[in-house]
C-alpha cells in the first residue's frame, strides 16, 4: 500500500469550519454528483443524522454530504446548513420545483471544552462552502483538499479530547486527522475526528495520549476500573482515581466518528460492510473503545470508479483509519488547559 495525497479522490470535497475559542467546529465532505454511503455505529451514545435511510433495504442510493461535528446533539444543526448550500448549488434530489440534498452525520461531545457553544447552521454553511470550493479546485487541477486539509485542532476535531477516565483536567487534546491509502487502482482514504473515552496508541502499543497524571500517560484499563473501586486501587495509582465512577460520567461525553472514502464501486451493504470492519481500527488504536460512553460512528462514501472487492476495500480503509486516528492526536496542539501528545515529546 502507497501513501497519497486525498487529491487522489477527486469526486469529493472537503472543508472544515470551527470557532478555536469556543472549542468546537465541523468537517463536511461532499460528493456534488452523489454516492453511494453505508454507516455502521457502535457505542451507547451516538448522535447521528438520517443513518436509517442508509441501511441497505431502504429506498435512497445517493448521498451529496456526510457531516462530522462537535456540539453533540446541538451540532446536528450545521446539517441543515450544509442542506441549504447545496439546494442553492442545485445539488440533490430533483422533484419539481425543489432540490433535496441528502446529507447524514453524526456529532461528538465537546460542550465541556473552551464554552458552552456548538455548531449552527451558519458554521455548517461555511464548511460546505470551504468543500465545494475543494472539489471545484481538484476537478480543475489546481490544489485540492488534498494538499490543504489541515490536521489536528480544526473542524470536528477543534474540541475533540481522549483519556477521560480520571480528572476533567487528566485528559489530552485530540483532534481531526486523516490518511489516504493506494492499492492497485482503489484509493481509500479516512478522515476521523477522535473524542473517545480511552487513551490512543500507536502501532507498537506505545500510549501517544490519554488519561495523564505528571506528564505519564497512565494504564486506561487501570484507571477504569480504580474509578470506581473502594478497595484501595485509587490510591495505589494515585489523585486520577478520584472522580465519579465512569459509568456517572454521562453517556454522550466522548465519540469518535469518522468518514472512509474511496473511488471503489460499492453497493450500500457493502460501503456498511466496510463501515464495520474498518471499526477494527478503532479497537486497534484506542483503549478503552465502544463503552457506553462512547457512540463510535464510521461513514463509508463509495464514488464508484473501480472495480474492487469488498474485502480489498475494507482492508485498505481500516490501515488508512488506524493512521488517521493516531495523525489526530499527533498533530493536536494544547489547548483549553490541557496537554498533547506534542508536549510529552
Amino acid at each position: 500500500m502507497e501513501s497519497i495525497s486525498l487529491e487522489a479522490l477527486a469526486s469529493f470535497g472537503v472543508g472544515h469550519a470551527h470557532d478555536e475559542a469556543a472549542g468546537t467546529g465541523c468537517t463536511v465532505v461532499v460528493a456534488p454528483h452523489g454516492a453511494i454511503c453505508g454507516v455502521d455505529v457502535r457505542g451507547g451514545g451516538p448522535a447521528t443524522r438520517e443513518t436509517d435511510l442508509l441501511k441497505p433495504e431502504n429506498m435512497v442510493e445517493s448521498v451529496h454530504a456526510v457531516v462530522l461535528s462537535g456540539g453533540s446533539a446541538f451540532g446536528l444543526e450545521a446539517s441543515c446548513g450544509v442542506m441549504d448550500v447545496l439546494s442553492e448549488k442545485g445539488i440533490g434530489f430533483r422533484l419539481a420545483d425543489a432540490c433535496i440534498p441528502i446529507v447524514t452525520g453524526a456529532c461528538l461531545f465537546d460542550v465541556l471544552v473552551g464554552k458552552n457553544a456548538h455548531p449552527d447552521k451558519a458554521m455548517g454553511a461555511k464548511a460546505a462552502r470551504s468543500a465545494l470550493e475543494s472539489f471545484a479546485a481538484a476537478k480543475d487541477g489546481t490544489a485540492g483538499f488534498g494538499s490543504s486539509l489541515e490536521q489536528g485542532n480544526v473542524g470536528a476535531g477543534c474540541g475533540a479530547t481522549v483519556g477521560k477516565m480520571g480528572r476533567p483536567e487528566q485528559a489530552m487534546k485530540s483532534g481531526f486527522g486523516c490518511s489516504c491509502l493506494r492499492q492497485g487502482d482503489v484509493v481509500v482514504a479516512a478522515l476521523v475526528a477522535v473524542n473517545a473515552l480511552g487513551n490512543v496508541c500507536d502501532r507498537a502499543g506505545s500510549w501517544l495520549a490519554g488519561c495523564q497524571a505528571d506528564g505519564r500517560i497512565l494504564d486506561p484499563l487501570e484507571v477504569f476500573f480504580a474509578a470506581g473501586s473502594s478497595d484501595g486501587q485509587a490510591d495505589a495509582l494515585g489523585a486520577e482515581a478520584e472522580r465519579v465512577p465512569v459509568e456517572g460520567a454521562g453517556v454522550t461525553q466522548n465519540t469518535t466518528i469518522g468518514v472512509v472514502l474511496t473511488n471503489a464501486k460499492l453497493t450500500k451493504a457493502q460501503a456498511t460492510k466496510v463501515s464495520s470492519t474498518t471499526h477494527d481500527a478503532y479497537a486497534r488504536a484506542i483503549k478503552p473503545v465502544h463503552t457506553s460512553n462512547d457512540g463510535d460512528t464510521i461513514f463509508t462514501f463509495a464514488s464508484g470508479e473501480v472495480e474492487s472487492s469488498t474485502d480489498a476495500v475494507a482492508i485498505v480503509a481500516t490501515e488508512a483509519m488506524q493512521q488517521a486516528i493516531e495523525n489526530a492526536v499527533l498533530h493536536a496542539k494544547g489547548a483549553y488547559g490541557l496537554s498533547a501528545a506534542c508536549d510529552l515529546r
